[in-house]
C-alpha cells in the first residue's frame, strides 16, 4: 500500500502584494512559516514510525513549505524542477494586474499558452508525468509531495485516471497550504482520503 500526501505551498509574499508566483521566486510570509510548522506537526503525529520521503518543487515558496514540514520528520527535501508551477513566461516578475491586461492568448484549451514563452497545461501535464510514473513504479509508501497550485491540480487528474483535455472540465485546485491524502491498494486501486483539507495549517 502507497500513501501519497501533497501540500500546496502555504502563504507566500506573492500572495499578499499582488504579483505573479509561477517562476518567480517568492518567499514565505510569516504567516506561510506558521502555516506549514502547523503541517509539519501534524504530519508528523500521523507519520510517527514510518519511513517517509519528501519531493519539493525547487521554487523558494514551496522548497521553504518542505524544509520546515522535513525538520519536523527529521528528513531533508528532496528538490525537483518538475514540481515547478507553471511557467507563465514573460508575466513572471510583473503584477496580476499587468498579466491581466497583456494577456496574448486567452487559453480556451490546453494547448494555448497565455504568453508565448510560457507552458501550457500540455506542456506542464508532460513535464510532470515522467516524476508521476516514478512516484507510482517506486517501492517508497509514504510520499510527502510539496508542490503549486496549478501542478497539483494536474496531478489529481492523472491520480483519479483524467486525461489532460478534461482540465477545462473538471478543476481540481486548492487553497495555499491544502493537503490532500491518497492511498493506492495492494490492488492498485486509487483512493482519496481527503482533498485539499486546510485542517492541517491551523
Amino acid at each position: 500500500m502507497k500513501h501519497i500526501i501533497t501540500v500546496q505551498h502555504t502563504q507566500s509574499v506573492h500572495h499578499t502584494n499582488g504579483m505573479v508566483g509561477s517562476w518567480t521566486d517568492w518567499d514565505l510570509t510569516d504567516l506561510g512559516r506558521t502555516q506549514a510548522d502547523c503541517i509539519g506537526k501534524k504530519l508528523k503525529d500521523e507519520l510517527t514510525g514510518k519511513n517517509v520521503i519528501i519531493y519539493s518543487s525547487d521554487l523558494k515558496r514551496a522548497r521553504q513549505t518542505a524544509e520546515v514540514i522535513a525538520k519536523n520528520l527529521g528528513i531533508e527535501p528532496i528538490l525537483k524542477q518538475e514540481l515547478r508551477e507553471r511557467n507563465l513566461g514573460k508575466c513572471c516578475g510583473k503584477s496580476v494586474q499587468w498579466l491581466c491586461a497583456n494577456i496574448e492568448c486567452p487559453e480556451t484549451t490546453v494547448d494555448d499558452r497565455l504568453f508565448s514563452d510560457g507552458e501550457s497545461r500540455r506542456d506542464a501535464w508532460n513535464r510532470l508525468k515522467p516524476f508521476y510514473e516514478e512516484v507510482m513504479a517506486s517501492n517508497e509508501e509514504n510520499i510527502i509531495i510539496v508542490s503549486h497550485g496549478d501542478l497539483l491540480s494536474i496531478w489529481n487528474a492523472m491520480y483519479i485516471g483524467l486525461p489532460v483535455e478534461s482540465y477545462y472540465e473538471v478543476d481540481i485546485h486548492g487553497p495555499a497550504g491544502g493537503v490532500s491524502h491518497m492511498i493506492i491498494s495492494d490492488d492498485g486501486k486509487h483512493q482519496v482520503r481527503h482533498i485539499n483539507d486546510m485542517s492541517y495549517v491551523v
